[in-house]
């Protein structure tokens, strides 16, 4: 039976996912050393998101840049890992992220049991609100009622 191009992507995604979370293991970030603001906001995103905070991208893009970026290449968080897929192509939808994240899958590990439901869903919010956006999409504003999931 040929693979339909949606499953190609969710296979590519779970390989870059699983290499992510690899690397990750290992500390990898993407280097970035960011103003004492910019880091003031991710320190406190991060808190929100480890201490069982609202869902919120910003939360996620904090968890993101520290557990995922090493692997995958998504434009607003300034990450280039290649491992994983680049998310900026393959615009995953929040529900395809969190179940990715959770569950792993195609050479990604899951990290349901690394990762705090709160995270999972930031992560999952930020990346769907922001991938393919060529990195102008902010991960802290709130995508429009009606808009994407």
């Amino acid at each position: 039976m040929p693979s339909s191009p949606r499953f190609r992507r969710l296979a590519v995604f779970g390989c870059l996912a699983v290499t992510a979370l690899a690397v990750s293991a290992c500390g990898g970030g993407n280097g970035d050393d960011s103003s004492s603001s910019s880091e003031q906001t991710t320190a406190e995103a991060t808190t929100a998101a480890t201490t069982g905070g609202s869902v919120s991208a910003a939360a996620g893009k904090a968890v993101f840049t520290s557990n995922c970026g090493s692997c995958h290449t998504l434009a607003d968080a300034g990450t280039s890992g290649s491992v994983g897929p680049n998310l900026d192509d393959l615009e995953p939808d929040e529900a395809t992220v969190q179940k990715q994240v959770e569950n792993g899958g195609g050479g990604m590990p899951a990290f349901g049991g690394q990762l705090k439901d709160t995270q999972i869903a930031s992560v999952a919010k930020y990346v769907a609100s922001v991938a393919g956006k060529g990195g102008d999409g902010g991960g802290d504003v709130e995508p429009p009622a009606g808009g994407m999931p």
